[in-house]
């Protein structure tokens, strides 16, 4: 062995010890990391769970949502009132497949081809123009997340599609989709929707009153303030001429 100097081992040592204490908290820092993961995922899960028989009573979505109100008006509240699937119209379940996700029946939670789809849309407009996403990312979205954008926002939506599909049959997904969603400024879900803009019940909607409300989901806050926007109405009658062809769960 190489002879060295006594006073270059005793700064190697230092080092060598300081190197191996970095690895030491580096490993538990990650297991750590992979146990907080773990428990997320638990309580993800057990969270589906609950919802495949018991409906819940608010959503990520709306808790933000009432939040941004309270502090304009600390006395606001969420216009909200679950209903169960077979007293929402079949009108607007109907026009909501025609506008959302017209794969919905048939797909396991992704539109593989309406992602490709929105891809090139987007990438031909330079901007982001098209989603893409199915009603069961959507609903797992408005569950779960914040309105935050993360780097890991997307890894988590596709893991709570994956448990939705995989603990929920498509009614089931469908009707909580149906009454969580946002259909104006504090206004959540079918029967609010429909008593907010039409004074009506969700089961009493009609073809021509589905078709709008489906047609105000991508910005409905905006529409709330504009009933008779253009783009409002051209995309209504699109979607009204395209609910007969939508197959709802």
């Amino acid at each position: 062995m190489a002879w060295s100097p006594p006073e270059h081992r005793t700064r190697t040592f230092p080092i060598a010890r300081k190197m191996k204490r970095l690895w030491h908290w580096t490993g538990r820092i990650f297991v750590w990391l992979l146990v907080l993961l773990l428990c997320y995922q638990m309580w993800l899960f057990v969270h589906v769970w609950w919802w495949v028989k018991h409906n819940p009573s608010t959503s990520a979505f709306m808790e933000d949502r009432l939040v941004i109100l309270q502090n304009k008006n600390p006395n606001a509240e969420l216009q909200h009132q679950w209903v169960s699937y077979a007293k929402i119209s079949d009108n607007l379940k109907q026009a909501l497949i025609a506008s959302e996700d017209a794969k919905f029946v048939d797909h396991e939670g992704f539109d593989w081809e309406g992602i490709q789809k929105a891809y090139e849309k987007n990438l031909k407009k330079g901007k982001i123009v098209a989603g893409g996403s199915t009603i069961s990312q959507q609903l797992a979205k408005n569950l779960f997340l914040s309105g935050k954008r993360t780097p890991w926002r997307k890894l988590e939506e596709a893991t709570i599609t994956v448990m939705l599909e995989k603990m929920m049959d498509k009614e089931r997904i469908f009707e909580i989709y149906l009454n969580v969603i946002e259909w104006g400024n504090g206004v959540f879900g079918a029967e609010a929707a429909a008593r907010h803009y039409y004074h009506t019940s969700a089961a009493q909607l009609s073809a021509p009153q589905a078709a709008k409300l489906a047609a105000m989901v991508p910005n409905p806050r905006y529409y709330d303030q504009h009933r008779e926007a253009r783009g409002l109405l051209r995309k209504t009658d699109i979607i009204l001429g395209r609910m007969g062809d939508a197959e709802i769960p």
